[in-house]
């Protein structure tokens, strides 16, 4: 998802080392994040779900649901962020419906890829690749 322009103004920019837990499984989320630079792994219960890469997009779900978090985030490489609080999710929404779209089509991708990992997993109930 290209949203450079955007997010032009850096002053939300948040830079981790690699290995540096963005956030945690359980976490009140009241941001998300553009990965501007860098990788960052989403992690379920240990399991690895999948990396994001720059001009990706991390946090969305609690953000918007007001729960929790669902998974763990964790620095792949020294990564630089740029976050989002409500407040500017729902102007960027309001004022760039392109945006919403957007995130609405992270959010889809994602839950085919549950769906699909659940399907493959059976009735083992472990799904993706187990974290050394």
């Amino acid at each position: 998802m290209r949203l450079n322009n955007i997010f032009a103004d850096t002053s939300k920019a948040r830079s981790f080392a690699a290995g540096t837990r963005i956030f945690e499984k359980g976490d009140v989320g009241e941001e998300m994040f553009v990965v501007k630079e860098g990788e960052v792994d989403i992690v379920i219960d240990d399991v690895l779900f999948e990396t994001i890469r720059a001009d990706g997009i991390l946090g969305e779900l609690s953000l918007i649901d007001q729960e929790t978090r669902i998974a763990s985030a964790i620095a792949r490489t020294n990564c630089t962020l740029q976050s989002i609080d409500k407040r500017h999710f729902l102007f960027l929404v309001q004022e760039t419906p392109i945006f919403a779209i957007q995130v609405m089509k992270v959010m889809a991708e994602r839950l085919r890829r549950v769906d699909l990992l659940v399907a493959k997993s059976g009735s083992s109930g472990r799904v993706g690749a187990k974290l050394d």
